[in-house]
């Protein structure tokens, strides 16, 4: 009899473990093209001093006013990239427009670039980590903490003018993408602990 329960427990956990790997299997999946949809943004700090800290929020507010305005015709993440790399010269430019108008001389550079970001929740919605498309605004030494939001499709502001769920649908996000971001208090919930588990794992096979 003992042996028997011993079998069916380890049949359960096998049925257990398939499951989770086909679950985790599909959360992959659906963050993987979630990534595809998305370009972040992302401006870096001269350094942690209050004073560059204001302005990298300031650097912000130009540079998301302008991205927003560019990527409003954009209905795809192929166009949006393409309008941003048309475009980075006068984000650029918008940035040390700013930083000059603020008193300061430190230059800044604006690159469209893919690269690593952790789980992040915003106003009204989360991402899981990932390797996310982005416009990357580095001020100065690039060595303070920085700001993260997502600009294509303008979530940044979403949350606040704007039904969220429009804007996702309107760049061709699913209900199961937009699912994935917006389930209540995201960060503790198992599916985004394994995709960040499974983030690694293909970041470490991938290394090797």
């Amino acid at each position: 009899m003992t042996e028997s329960k011993l079998r069916f427990w380890e049949i359960a956990l096998l049925f257990a473990l398939a499951a989770a790997l086909m679950w985790g299997s599909w959360s992959l999946q659906q963050q993987d093209r979630l990534e595809r949809k998305m370009i972040r943004l992302h401006v870096i700090a001269n350094s942690d001093s209050e004073a560059d800290q204001a302005l990298k929020l300031q650097v912000r507010d130009r540079v998301l006013t302008l991205a927003t305005d560019i990527l409003r015709r954009a209905d795809s993440r192929e166009q949006a990239e393409r309008y941003i790399e048309a475009a980075l010269p006068d984000l650029q430019a918008t940035a040390a427009d700013e930083i000059a108008a603020q008193g300061y001389s430190c230059g800044v550079t604006a690159r469209l670039e893919r690269a690593e970001f952790p789980e992040k929740d915003y106003d009204g919605f989360s991402l899981p980590a990932g390797e996310y498309l982005a416009l990357r605004v580095v001020i100065g030494e690039g060595q303070g903490r920085n700001w993260w939001c997502v600009v294509f499709p303008t979530l940044c502001t979403a949350a606040e003018s704007e039904d969220l769920r429009t804007v996702a649908a309107s760049a061709g996000l699913t209900s199961d993408e937009l699912a994935l971001m917006t389930e209540e208090n995201p960060r503790y919930q198992p599916e985004f602990k394994l995709l960040e588990w499974l983030t690694q794992l293909r970041a470490l096979l991938a290394g090797n």
